[in-house]
């Protein structure tokens, strides 16, 4: 049996196990949090390096991607350091071919029109191939970055313009304490209903799921949502809130959705190549070889 671990810098609380199988291979996923803490992060990689498939990086990414320029994020690299037998991914090869696949296939499919619709991301420069998807089928888009990464009450409202402010913040951010830019540990169980009126604007909020719910508005008024990595206990505080619907960029796997980082490292073990022997057309073949398709959550007729 295949062996995948995503070691995560968010909270324990939300740790989950499921075993499956995929294209005639069994695979056993986990994910383990270690509540912000990077002590217990680099040890439990030390730990398993060498002794698992793949692992998946959690509550932090190794890169942002700005109109196909990468920037490294300093931080993470003190945890794929640790990593040295073992490849360690942390989903950013399937966020901009996955997630933007998701937001086609909604479109395509007559799920959800988002043409003229009012979509918030949290945060693009995360899930920039997303942005570019929203972009393409006509959505009215507020890029958050600056608000809500940054704490700058900065709506950006076009690609063009995150490129020219992203590229230039992003040399500086890439470098800041991660934990200054993202919600880590127990801060993922803390919300602040900050610069509230961009959610109550946007028809869909997008994006990473502990930015949108950090900064989750009370009441909500029927918003769509397009996230992962979300559990049961997500899913009945979208409702209470008022969420109407739920589209997860990745299947439910025993009752939650895994990070892009979990289903990479599942792809890369599949495909048995080095990293950078892998394109996206590859994970386009897999996505269209597994038949991946988004998971759509109807919250009205939801029972926890």
């Amino acid at each position: 049996m295949k062996k995948i671990v995503s070691v995560s810098l968010g909270a324990a609380k939300r740790d989950h196990a499921y075993e499956t199988e995929f294209m005639g291979q069994r695979f056993h996923i986990e994910r383990i949090g270690t509540d912000g803490n990077w002590d217990k992060a680099i040890n439990l990689i030390r730990e398993l390096d060498g002794k698992i498939d793949a692992f998946g990086m959690g509550g932090i990414d190794l890169y942002i991607y700005i109109a196909g320029k990468r920037y490294v994020i300093k931080d993470a690299q003190r945890l794929t350091a640790e990593a040295r037998k073992t490849p360690m991914l942390d989903g950013s090869g399937l966020k901009n071919t996955l997630e933007r696949k998701c937001i086609m296939d909604v479109q395509e499919e007559g799920i959800i029109d988002f043409r003229g619709k009012k979509v918030l991301m949290v945060c693009a420069v995360d899930r920039f191939g997303m942005a570019e998807a929203f972009d393409s089928v006509g959505a009215d888009l507020t890029l958050g970055d600056f608000i809500y990464a940054l704490g700058l009450p900065i709506p950006l409202h076009s690609l063009k313009t995150l490129r020219i402010l992203g590229g230039i913040a992003a040399p500086f951010v890439v470098r800041m304490p991660f934990d200054k830019l993202y919600p880590t540990g127990s801060q993922q169980e803390v919300i602040i209903p900050r610069y509230a009126k961009y959610y109550y604007e946007a028809d869909v909020l997008a994006g990473d799921f502990n930015y949108i719910r950090r900064y989750l508005p009370d009441k909500l008024d029927g918003q769509v949502v397009v996230t992962n990595t979300t559990t049961r206990e997500d899913m009945k505080l979208l409702k209470e809130r008022g969420a109407s619907k739920v589209i997860t960029t990745t299947p439910d796997m025993g009752g939650r959705s895994f990070g892009t980082n979990v289903i990479e490292a599942l792809m890369v073990t599949l495909m048995g190549r080095p990293l950078e022997k892998i394109a996206a057309e590859d994970y386009y073949a897999m996505l269209k070889e597994l038949q991946m398709k988004p998971g759509i959550l109807d919250l009205e007729n939801y029972d926890a």
